[in-house]
């Protein structure tokens, strides 16, 4: 079992930044990949970002590439979400989930075994 809790949700204008974290415990290993979704009232959950565990390797959704990096601290088992130039339509809740591959993190939430509670975003045009 892993056990993931996010943090660091809020309410920001558009344009502003936020970062959110993810804590992984249980039985965690190298061999996961991380990821974060998110989903907004009446969406489908999507993929925003994920991690490989293994050797940090990155993927993003093509609708916050070059604005969110995703990262992570392998001393405290936590990955990052760091939000730049947000806006409206990047609102959801976000949730970080965790599938254990030693591929590339998966786009699809099925492949994700895990997941976290979610942390609401909201941004304010």
């Amino acid at each position: 079992q892993v056990q993931l809790v996010e943090s660091g949700g809020g309410l920001v204008q558009t344009g502003a930044s936020l970062r959110l974290s993810c804590t992984a415990s249980g039985r965690t290993s190298s061999n996961y990949a991380l990821g974060w979704f998110r989903q907004a009232p009446g969406k489908e959950r999507e993929f925003v970002a994920g991690i490989r565990w293994l050797d940090g390797r990155t993927r993003y959704a093509y609708s916050v590439e070059g604005r969110f990096t995703i990262s992570r601290d392998d001393t405290e088992n936590t990955v990052y979400l760091q939000m730049n130039s947000l806006k409206p339509e990047d609102a959801a809740v976000y949730y970080c989930a965790a599938a254990a591959t030693i591929f590339l993190a998966p786009r699809t939430s099925g492949e994700y075994a895990y997941w976290g509670q979610g942390t609401q975003v909201t941004v304010s045009s």
